[in-house]
């Protein structure tokens, strides 16, 4: 088991999270508080980069969509950068992939560039 480890910054798009070590049962928890502890500005990106993710369980996966829910109603968008492959499986099969952003790293993520057509609109608007 490795420990999680939650490195918050900033980037032009909106908050980064870099989650390294096991999203579990037991470390859950850890994520759903760094998420609330953020205030996320109406039209930004939240991203979680999950590239030194090792290992993710159900309750993971339900932390990551609770992120999603915090971001939503912030008026915020919301993704996944760097994604494991096993986890990126998990989110195909459960369908999240459709629900969640992927992007295959962070600076490509926070490019805005990389964004949806309508996300320097949102942005520029608030």
């Amino acid at each position: 088991m490795s420990p999680l480890t939650i490195t918050a910054r900033g980037a032009a798009t909106g908050p980064v999270l870099e989650i390294t070590g096991d999203l579990d049962h037991r470390t859950a928890p850890e994520l759903r508080r760094a998420v609330d502890r953020l205030t996320l500005v109406t039209g930004q990106l939240l991203i979680l980069d999950l590239a030194g993710l090792e290992f993710c369980d159900s309750s993971g996966i339900t932390a990551l969509l609770a992120a999603r829910n915090l971001a939503t109603e912030q008026s915020a968008d919301i993704a996944l950068a760097a994604v494991p492959a096993n986890t990126a499986r998990i989110l195909r099969i459960a369908g999240l992939d459709r629900v969640f952003t992927l992007h295959p790293d962070t600076p490509i993520a926070t490019n805005p560039r990389s964004q949806p057509a309508d996300y320097q609109a949102r942005v520029t608007r608030h």
